[in-house]
């Protein structure tokens, strides 16, 4: 079930960088590294977290660049496993950013 209104605003306040998307119900990001190595690494994390948690971004890598979308289709919006994910990533990021 996608997230109501109270239950996304403080979620949302919590992730840094993540905007909604204006044509459906979803948030975005991109997430810039040193070099496509470290880029690739993070997707590799975020890959191993999203299989183990069922849960699959939508995403697009060129070199140093990964744009991330994430929204729960069977939900038919944002829901709590979006948030969740989106808050791995930044941690992955954050992790590789200090390597």
């Amino acid at each position: 079930m996608p997230l109501t209104l109270e239950e996304r605003a403080p979620l949302l306040a919590s992730l840094s960088g993540w905007s909604t998307v204006d044509d459906r119900d979803a948030i975005h990001k991109r997430f810039t590294f040193a070099d496509f190595n470290a880029a690739f690494a993070f997707m590799t994390r975020v890959a191993l977290a999203a299989e183990k948690a069922d849960h699959h971004p939508e995403w697009f890598n060129v070199y140093n660049r990964v744009e991330v979308t994430l929204s729960t289709h069977d939900a038919n919006g944002l829901t709590r496993r979006d948030t969740d994910l989106a808050a791995f990533m930044d941690r992955a990021a954050a992790s590789l950013a200090k390597a």
